[in-house]
């Protein structure tokens, strides 16, 4: 049994969907189209019954046709459009109905089931027209102005669905520049942090050991803990704001620091080459990463840095006569040459490692430059 809560909610306002506007309810005007005849010709007691008694199935039908699933929408349309055919020999405004019901069939309905029934439905008043005479001014609206409305609503629901689908795909796409945003953030803190964490910790050791020997080299390295920490915070802030505020000559500069804190000579061979804001930027990232990976494993003496151009490419090598390690493999080694490779191919380039004799870190890149000129 239906409540009466059930039924209050039935009649709830808005009656229509917000998506679908006012429109719906301005289109009730054209109900003054029944009426017309009645401007001329008196109704009855029994036409005016009827007439509450059909705006009473049309009106109830009409509004649940906007939430309705699509089986109970062409049931609520067909309805209405019953009610039209039913009047059509005895009031020609009852054209309404079936115009009414044209429209009611493109909401929700696939486009071409849409243009099938909004078809078959004008056919058959043209059929029922023809056989049963029905008055001119009954079949013509209800023919040609039932294909006009019903192909409009058909047209704007396709493109209101077009609509939709295009905001997801925008969704979709801000969604993914979001995460590939987040990766690229925790790609630079695993590399800024792992870098600058590793110099900390290598110096707050000697200064540890320096403590009751030399108290003056103690302080020195405490000075360079200090600075270190704050060129870290300065380079945390600056990787969450996606910029750089330091280039490849600056992380040669904190390099040959670290390497020498460690005791491993650094020798360098870097040719004078145009490279992007982009390529400087990842190349800055691979030394820094490269440099925290000897300090921390490789027990390596030398470590000689190059930077190199060819016509057709641009090549960066990081290379230590450490401990090289056979069959070495990117995916097993961690977040920072996973993070590295994936910055290199995003540019075009690739990520070439030997292990043997050592470990050699190769980046190449496309020469863009070169092949501009």
């Amino acid at each position: 049994m239906i409540s009466a809560k059930q039924i209050s909610a039935a009649f709830r306002y808005p009656w229509v969907p917000d998506s679908v506007g006012h429109a719906p309810y301005f289109w009730l005007l054209s109900l003054g189209i029944f009426g017309l005849k009645y401007f001329y010709q008196a109704p009855t007691i029994f036409e005016l019954v009827l007439s509450a008694v059909t705006l009473f199935v049309f009106l109830p039908c009409y509004f649940y046709s906007f939430w309705a699933p699509q089986r109970l929408q062409l049931l609520c349309a067909l309805a209405i459009y019953l009610a039209g055919i039913a009047w059509a020999p005895f009031n020609f405004g009852s054209s309404t109905f079936c115009i009414f019901a044209s429209s009611m069939i493109g909401h929700k309905l696939p486009t071409r089931t849409s243009y099938l029934c909004l078809f078959a439905l004008t056919g058959v008043t043209s059929l029922l027209s023809f056989v049963l005479h029905f008055n001119a001014a009954f079949w013509i609206p209800a023919t040609i102005f039932s294909v006009t409305a019903g192909v409009s609503v058909i047209v704007g629901e396709k493109f209101k669905r077009t609509q939709e689908s295009l905001l997801r795909k925008q969704e979709e796409v801000e969604h993914l520049a979001a995460l590939a945003e987040r990766e690229r953030i925790a790609r630079d803190m695993h590399d800024v942090l792992g870098h600058s964490l590793s110099v900390i910790t290598l110096k707050a050791e000697l200064a540890r050991k320096l403590f009751d020997r030399d108290s003056d080299a103690c302080k020195k390295e405490l000075i360079d803990i200090e600075h270190a920490a704050r060129v870290a915070l300065s380079e945390v802030r600056t990787a969450l704001t996606g910029y750089r505020s330091t280039g490849l000559t600056h992380e040669l500069h904190s390099a040959q620091e670290a390497l020498a804190a460690a005791q491993v000579i650094m020798t360098k061979e870097i040719a004078s080459v145009a490279l992007t804001p982009m390529t400087e930027n990842v190349i800055a990232l691979a030394l820094k990463e490269a440099t925290t990976n000897i300090i921390r494993h490789a027990h390596a003496s030398v470590c000689h840095i190059r930077l190199t151009e060819d016509p057709e490419q641009i090549t960066f090598s990081i290379k230590d006569d450490g401990i090289g390690r056979k069959n070495f493999s990117i995916h097993n080694q961690g977040n920072g040459l996973m993070g590295m490779s994936e910055r290199v191919a995003s540019l075009g380039g690739r990520l070439i490692i030997e292990a043997e004799q050592g470990m050699t870190l190769m980046l190449q890149f496309p020469n863009k430059t070169s092949a501009k000129g």
